[in-house]
């Protein structure tokens, strides 16, 4: 019989619907319900993609025992952390406070005000290498519920101070030496054989990465470049479908952890498009195509994820064993497959299996054209991992950006008309009565409100969709969005909450200006600022983007790795960013000038046939002498025009 998540819009709360857990979702009810009761809260925290959630799910919360206990001892809250990252934000840290590291699922017992006074990730059904099981678990925290009452308040109550301690950061300005420290800083973390950063698991850099692009030091480009080229051609990258999995297992990205995220491909497609690289746009190409084909819903947005399994197995999907590949390809072509592919005998995955992975280019080219589409023919009748086709506005504003820059870049419509689309969407449906919502599913809003990282992402992706289509409603959209962040999110001394002053009151109101799988809050909005004030000449908006980075400098300066995204919107302050208007009537000269200005990864660049009063950027600049010239200005000081694209320096 479905309990109370079967109403709900989330994918991940629908898959705990039949659930024998009487579940709530997150509000004041289940609160009151367990005053009325005398019974602590267990809040569990995941999300549909999540393996080890399904893992427990099947485990713990589809077991009857399991679910009556529960039930009669617990009032159960299952919340999707995509949906409301503010509460996933405030119970992490309270786990990562008792437990010393967090992940999904999250399990945290709360008392009837909210407060946690346990907390825990996974929990095995049965006990294991010296871990609990969860049954004994929930019966020693009855126990300590009902027989000490005053050490669970205490415990509540301390990490209850521990939660609202107000953040107190020294401001100071990231200079140029800061971005030198911080590549040099980097570059004795990174990763010398396989690329990327630190050792197993690891995780794809995309803003570590953009950052040091834009830095453009010979040191910086080499670990673009290497780390590019390790996971391009690793099994993290999926060789046959494009687009890459959240993580790697090991450290040389061979085995991923198998579920695909939005918001990890349309990262690293946008460091391709700003990369440029023959192997970069490559990958870059087949991850929008994978896009586009999987993950693209009937309303023009992006689903969030797909699953890491199929048929109960993790990565089923995506291995081959030998036999497999001679089954498809006959002997032959399966042979120079399996050695092309490093399938082995042995297996690099799981039972004989392995990923595909491409160490070298293959010695002829229309075979391994041939073979990959055969593979993907064989593949697609397979049984497909689940889909999480929520669509959650942050993800889809990096999508748009990662789509807008690359289709100008390698003249493909398709991929700009793509990102019009999810644009229109997030303008259409998630925009309500003037407020950004964070979530839709099959064209419906949900309720959760947009956070920071919604505004600054989707402002930012409006900015770079203005930038390839010249069509101003994306800039208006985007500086109401971005006065909205800067009117409710604003904590008074230069950083920024993550929930708005008037979003739903929780036990702590969350603020985390450091970049994890996807950007802060704080630094998607930095981004949003600083492209917004280079085509509004607007000063406040370059004031509140300073502002934003010294209150970042210690975290940027001392932990690089956990603030690429602020690092590269510093690189972009620090070089001005170019504000680039190239005009003039359509045609060769006017595609090269714009292009050349591309060039540079930070630069605003802006193509119109005639000046517009209603674009600052292109107030007053006309062609000369009729053809199309580029404007170049920087730190408010410009260059005379340039007509002939071979003369064109941004300086």
């Amino acid at each position: 019989m479905p309990n109370r998540l079967a109403n709900a819009t989330s994918p991940y709360l629908l898959q705990h619907a039949d659930n024998p857990v009487d579940w709530w979702e997150w509000g004041p009810e289940p609160f009151a319900e367990a005053r009325r009761r005398g019974i602590p809260v267990l809040l569990s925290v995941g999300y549909a993609a999540c393996h080890w959630c399904h893992v427990m799910a099947h485990e713990s919360f589809e077991d009857e025992a399991t679910a009556a206990y529960l039930n009669e001892h617990f009032v159960n809250i299952k919340v999707d952390r995509e949906e409301r990252p503010d509460v996933d934000a405030i119970y992490m840290q309270a786990t990562v406070a008792m437990t010393g590291h967090g992940g999904w699922p999250m399990t945290v017992v709360l008392d009837h005000d909210a407060s946690p006074w346990f907390a825990g990730t996974y929990f095995p059904d049965t006990p294991r290498h010296g871990q609990a099981s969860f049954r004994q678990l929930l019966e020693a925290l009855t126990q300590a519920w009902r027989e000490r009452p005053d050490g669970v308040r205490q415990q509540a109550a301390q990490l209850r101070e521990h939660l609202q301690a107000p953040a107190v950061l020294p401001s100071s300005p990231i200079g140029p030496g800061d971005l030198d420290a911080a590549v040099a800083t980097l570059a004795a973390e990174f990763d010398p054989v396989a690329g990327g950063f630190g050792g197993a698991p690891k995780f794809p850099p995309s803003m570590v990465l953009e950052f040091l692009l834009r830095h453009g030091s010979d040191d910086a480009l080499r670990m673009v470049d290497q780390t590019l080229d390790g996971m391009i051609r690793g099994g993290i990258h999926d060789q046959l479908g494009g687009g890459f999995a959240r993580y790697s297992v090991d450290a040389g990205w061979v085995v991923p952890h198998f579920e695909k995220m939005l918001y990890d491909n349309a990262l690293l497609m946008r460091v391709c498009a700003d990369r440029r690289t023959e192997p970069a746009l490559w990958a870059g190409e087949q991850t929008a195509e994978f896009l586009l084909r999987e993950l693209l819903t009937a309303e023009g947005g992006f689903a969030s994820a797909l699953d890491a399994d199929s048929e109960g197995e993790e990565g089923r999907f995506y291995s081959w064993t030998p036999a497999q590949l001679v089954e498809v390809l006959g002997q032959d072509d399966g042979f120079w497959a399996a050695e092309l592919f490093s399938v082995t005998r042995e297996g690099t995955f799981e039972h004989g299996a392995s990923v595909l992975q491409l160490r070298r280019d293959p010695d002829d080219l229309e075979r391994w054209l041939d073979v990959r589409a055969r593979l993907m023919e064989a593949r697609s009748a397979r049984v497909r991992p689940a889909r999480d086709d929520k669509v959650v506005a942050a993800w889809n504003g990096l999508a748009i950006s990662g789509l807008a820059r690359l289709g100008l870049w390698l003249e493909e419509p398709r991929y700009v008309d793509a990102a019009t689309s999810a644009a229109e969407l997030l303008l259409d449906v998630h925009l309500v009565d003037g407020r950004l919502r964070r979530v839709s599913r099959d064209g419906v809003v949900g309720a959760p409100a947009g956070v920071l990282e919604d505004h600054g992402c989707v402002a930012a992706g409006w900015l770079d969709l203005f930038q390839a289509t010249g069509d101003v409603r994306w800039l208006r959209a985007a500086t109401d969005l971005i006065d909205t962040a800067l009117e409710r999110f604003a904590a008074g001394d230069g950083g920024y909450h993550d929930t708005a002053d008037d979003a739903e009151a929780l036990v702590a109101r969350p603020r985390d200006a450091s970049d994890n799988a996807s950007p802060s809050g704080l630094s998607s909005l930095v981004h949003a600022l600083v492209t917004a004030a280079a085509i509004t000449g607007e000063p406040r908006y370059r004031q509140a983007a300073d502002d934003a980075l010294g209150s970042v400098h210690a975290l940027a300066t001392k932990a690089p790795r956990f603030a690429g995204w602020s690092l590269a919107a510093a690189v972009a302050l620090r070089d001005g960013p170019a504000e680039v208007a190239v005009v003039g009537p359509p045609g060769a000269r006017r595609e090269s000038l714009a292009n050349k200005a591309r060039h540079h990864p930070t630069a605003v660049v802006l193509v119109s046939d005639t000046a517009r009063d209603d674009v600052p950027l292109l107030a007053g600049r006309n062609p000369v002498d009729g053809k199309a010239a580029a404007y170049v200005c920087r730190h408010h000081v410009c260059a005379a025009p340039f007509t002939e694209p071979a003369e064109l320096t941004l300086g």
